[in-house]
């Protein structure tokens, strides 16, 4: 009996020794290969044995950080809003149907490299391991990850290309068949505001003769919404080893450096997208579109999308249309029409993914080959000394003889595209004379200076982008700059001057100095005149002149017109000049209205504020906040700080503009410091919630920790995923 007893025993510890690992059982064993050192500041710095288990242990940190942010955005990109906040998001979750369905989406995934499909499958388990491991944390919508989510959320950007297709167009075209307005532009789609603040960012490399230690160094500076990409350093032994920002959600760093290349990427105003008017029949229940001399079916494909209601979800059935353009996604007039745009997930994915291991200029540019980077610019440096800029990657050839800006006759074969243009075709520099170059979603025609590309050696849809004030600046900067190290490479990135204003502000004052009456105008009009035109805390011609400026917009004109277009020799004549005096005049009254007294510091007026780490921050008057001294890009600052009033408040606060920046020194050793708006957590109970806040308003920097031994050196906390204590 003792002896079959001992036999069972074996024989179930061998059957149990042969059982198959669970899913669990692999996150687990995943953990223990990925070590997560949090710093002085909360920064994660991730190192795993293989990229996917930093990846893995990537995807695990940013959840603990914000997971709600990780998850947003994929139940938007993933087509799944509406089941978060009902019947109003469905065309957005349509939009994204339109383009990749779920089942075209797990099909890119089967199409991929073995090693990006490790990496999607590393992205899916760091998420779905930090869920099981958190059980207090309840998904909203999505309950399990998987590894072709990524294959919708390509590029660093959450909204990217497809934003500029209006769901209010889709809606009527798939709700009532029916055609809307061409826009201002002469199209259908979506173009930024002029009077909202501008969106974007900052990128300046300088070479190795402008700075004190004769290395190349790098600004990486994107204007983005605040909390929009957290800070992070993500290390593998198989050559990893990349840091800065990565949009949350996201298994790749977007804007950063490893020890060799650093990269920053600007919005971009290159012509990449293309509407394509079709002219279609009904015929015997099926859809056809002209091409050429033949018929050609549209494609119908049916998708049903769930969506909340205070009964629970429902459900609503749609048929979608796709030519060979692309999918239908509006009317105008009598014509259906199918946009266009890059839509190629496994490279882009490749592409972003690439870029962050690379070693010099070499390899970043046979990188760029790949194309599939649509709508960004980039600014680059390396530790070899080179810098460069790319103006775009992903560009459609076209035939010259039509006017892409505006929707074409899909019906004709010579409108499609050709291809698309190589990087060699495109708007490239490379170490230019005047050792810098740099783009703030500007024209690339001033990029480097007298040594800029010329716009006529171009096709004009690879380069429609003005000038702007934020480019004028950085280049008055760049051209007085020299022997720079990282800490006055922050001052000229700070540099406090508004040139808009140099412009506007004079002729205000000339214009009071006539026509100015009372006694607050006279005042007002005296601070105006000793104003050196720098914006600070104290400034309270910066609280004017900003107030004047959306004032003065909404009167006469954008005031991007000032740079190009537009002189100000009008502001000479007696009824304009008298107008303006009115226009300034409304502003002080309002500024009393809003304030008590028009004669306000600028800090007391334009605020940062972090009450909670909700997605969408509500702001309040009486509570604390931190004056800060910063400017808006919209006038020509270069520390773009975006602030606006918010529901319930008279105050501006601060949402987007500076968000992550990094300055970055290569040489034998990287050299760099950065800063985060707010800090690291969403959580208001960390001690990184608002560690930052102060040294943003103060553009005091801190140093980055990249090596071993200094991240050992700050080390606030060391666990492995599931194991923090």
């Amino acid at each position: 009996m003792l002896r079959s007893t001992f036999f069972l025993a074996a024989f179930l510890s061998f059957v149990f020794a042969c059982k198959a690992p669970t899913e669990i059982d692999i996150w687990e064993a995943q953990a223990e290969r990925v070590e997560i050192i949090r710093d002085d500041f909360g920064v994660p710095h991730i190192y795993g044995k293989t990229d996917a288990d930093a990846v893995f242990g990537l995807l695990y940190a940013q959840c603990e950080d914000d997971f709600r942010r990780v998850e947003r955005n994929y139940i938007w990109a993933t087509g799944r809003l509406a089941e978060l906040e009902g019947e109003e998001a469905l065309y957005s979750d349509l939009r994204a149907n339109l383009f990749m369905t779920e089942a075209e989406a797990k099909a890119a995934y089967e199409k991929a490299p073995d090693w990006l499909k490790e990496l999607c499958q590393a992205f899916a388990d760091g998420v779905n391991y930090y869920l099981h491991t958190h059980p207090e944390v309840e998904p909203q919508v999505i309950e399990r990850y998987e590894p072709w989510f990524p294959m919708y959320f390509f590029e660093g950007s959450i909204g990217g290309d497809i934003e500029q297709i209006p769901t209010s167009r889709i809606r009527a075209f798939y709700e009532e068949n029916k055609a809307l307005a061409y826009s201002d532009f002469g199209d259908g789609l979506n173009h930024p505001d002029p009077y909202e603040e501008p969106k974007g960012s900052n990128g300046i490399a300088i070479r190795g003769d402008m700075t004190a230690s004769g290395n190349a160094m790098l600004l990486i500076n994107p204007h983005t919404s605040f909390y929009f990409r957290p800070e992070v350093h993500v290390v593998s032994e198989e050559g990893l080893n990349a840091y800065g920002a990565v949009t949350w959600g996201q298994f790749f760093v977007y804007q950063g450096f490893n020890e060799k290349t650093g990269w920053i990427h600007t919005s971009t105003r290159v012509d990449f997208i293309d509407e394509f008017k079709q002219e279609v029949v009904e015929e015997n229940g099926k859809y056809f579109y002209q091409y050429g001399d033949e018929k050609r079916e549209l494609e119908e494909v049916p998708v049903t999308l769930s969506y909340k209601t205070s009964e629970g979800l429902k459900t609503k059935d749609f048929t979608m249309y796709r030519t060979h353009q692309g999918p239908i996604t509006h009317k105008l007039e009598d014509n259906w029409v199918a946009t266009r745009i890059n839509w190629d997930p496994v490279n882009a994915l490749i592409q972003s993914y690439t870029r962050t291991k690379l070693d010099n200029y070499e390899e970043f540019r046979e990188m760029m080959d790949i194309r599939t980077n649509s709508s960004n610019n980039t600014v680059f440096a390396d530790a070899e000394g080179n810098i460069a800029y790319f103006h775009g990657n992903f560009i459609p050839k076209r035939d010259p003889q039509y006017d892409y800006s505006k929707p074409v006759d899909g019906s004709d074969p010579a409108t499609d595209w050709q291809g698309l243009h190589t990087v060699d075709e495109s708007i490239t520099i490379l170490n230019p004379p005047t050792n810098w170059i740099q783009n703030c979603n500007s024209t690339p025609f001033t990029a480097a200076g007298p040594f800029s590309p010329k716009a006529e050696d171009y096709p004009f849809y690879m380069a429609p982008d003005q000038e702007n004030f934020r480019g004028i600046h950085a280049v008055d900067v760049l051209s007085k700059a020299e022997n720079l190290d990282l800490d006055s490479f922050i001052e000229l990135a700070y540099d406090p001057v508004i040139p808009a204003f140099q412009r506007l502000i004079p002729a205000l004052v000339n214009a009071l100095e006539k026509y100015g009456k009372n006694t607050d105008l006279m005042a007002a009009k005296e601070i105006l005149k000793a104003w050196d035109f720098k914006t600070s805390k104290e400034s309270e011609a910066m609280t004017l002149a900003h107030f004047y400026g959306i004032n003065y917009q909404r009167q006469f004109r954008d005031l991007n017109d000032l740079v190009e277009n537009e002189t100000l020799e009008s502001h000479s004549q007696a009824d304009v000049q008298k107008q303006m005096v009115q226009v300034f005049e409304e502003t002080l009254e309002q500024l009393k209205e809003d304030f008590g007294t028009w004669n306000l510091a600028w800090g007391q007026v334009n605020r940062f504020q972090r009450l909670s780490g909700d997605i969408d921050l509500k702001y309040d008057d009486d509570k604390p906040f931190i004056p800060i001294g910063l400017a808006s890009g919209r006038w020509g600052a270069l520390a773009s700080y975006g602030a606006s009033q918010k529901e319930g408040t008279k105050a501006l606060y601060g949402s987007s503009g500076n968000s992550f920046v990094a300055v970055v020194e290569f040489g034998e050793k990287v050299k760099a410091k950065s800063i985060l708006a707010g800090g690291q957590s969403s959580d208001p109970d960390s001690p990184h919630f608002l560690d930052q806040a102060q040294r943003y308003a103060d553009a005091n920097f801190k140093d980055v920790a990249f090596y071993r031994e200094e991240v050992e050196k700050r080390m606030e906390e060391r666990y492995q995923p599931g194991r923090r204590k």
